[in-house]
């Protein structure tokens, strides 16, 4: 009868321990990745801005935007989406989000604010987006675009961060269109949509060498955005809020962060 009673004992508890030691896991390997007081920056153009720190949608520098406003320091893109999930469900860790994305910013742009809005900060993990302000000023004969002093450029960034603080995890993001809204309607939309391609390629290059975390947003949204564009990205460049999330997630999976 005794053996009877620990077999059903067993039993009716066995799931309950199996799904205890579940969940202690998935804490572990989190914890295993973030620790605790990290800082995570995002960086890149209006993509990531999301108009953070009040600036209303503007190119406003960082120095002039407000920090002291906890209610608008992420702004509301998805770099807000990624800092919410990690610090609502890890408070204990105690880590610390800064968005440095600032709208219609190129490669060149970051070239010259990544001591203040990036080293200076002392970050141990930087997510990069840019690229589509490259292009869209290419095409509109504000600048030159020359992909292989692109890619170096984008690699002496890069580079510095490294040498800056050789343990830092990196993510990069490869630019990505839709043909939808204002962008998708412009008799160039081709000519961009290749360029878009050829920056993205270059970002997947440089990430596979420097062995960070590779953000094929280019590739989701074009999958996304084969069917219903719109829902996706409403002008050919920005992200719905449902676009946002989709980037979120993609972050949050290949940061392995959860």
């Amino acid at each position: 009868m005794k053996k009877l009673l620990l077999l059903l004992t067993l039993i009716i508890v066995s799931p309950h321990i199996g799904m205890n030691m579940e969940a202690n896991n998935t804490i572990a390997n989190i914890c295993s990745v973030i620790k605790k007081g990290m800082r995570f920056l995002f960086i890149g153009d209006s993509i990531t801005d999301g108009s953070w720190g009040r600036s209303g949608g503007n190119m406003m520098p960082t120095e002039q935007r407000n920090k002291k406003d906890l209610n608008h320091i992420y702004g509301h893109s998805y770099m807000m989406l990624c800092a919410a999930r990690i610090q609502s469900d890890y408070p204990e860790l105690e880590t610390q989000f800064f968005n440095r994305g600032i709208s219609g910013n190129t490669l060149l742009d970051l070239q010259g604010r990544w001591q203040a809005d990036c080293l200076d900060l002392n970050p141990d993990m930087v997510t990069l987006l840019v690229g589509t302000n490259d292009v869209d000023k290419f095409l509109s004969g504000k600048a030159t675009l020359d992909m292989k002093q692109w890619e170096k450029d984008y690699r002496q960034l890069l580079d510095q961060l490294r040498t800056a603080n050789p343990d830092v995890k990196i993510a990069l993001g490869t630019p990505f269109v839709a043909q939808v809204g204002r962008i998708g309607s412009q008799d160039n939309y081709q000519q961009r949509k290749a360029l878009i391609a050829e920056c993205a390629t270059v970002v997947r290059r440089i990430a596979s060498d420097y062995h960070a975390t590779l953000l094929d947003y280019e590739k989701m949204f074009n999958e996304l955005t084969a069917k219903n564009a719109s829902y996706w990205i409403w002008d050919g460049i920005h992200p719905t809020a449902a676009g946002h999330q989709k980037m979120a997630d993609l972050w949050l999976r290949a940061s392995k962060v959860i």
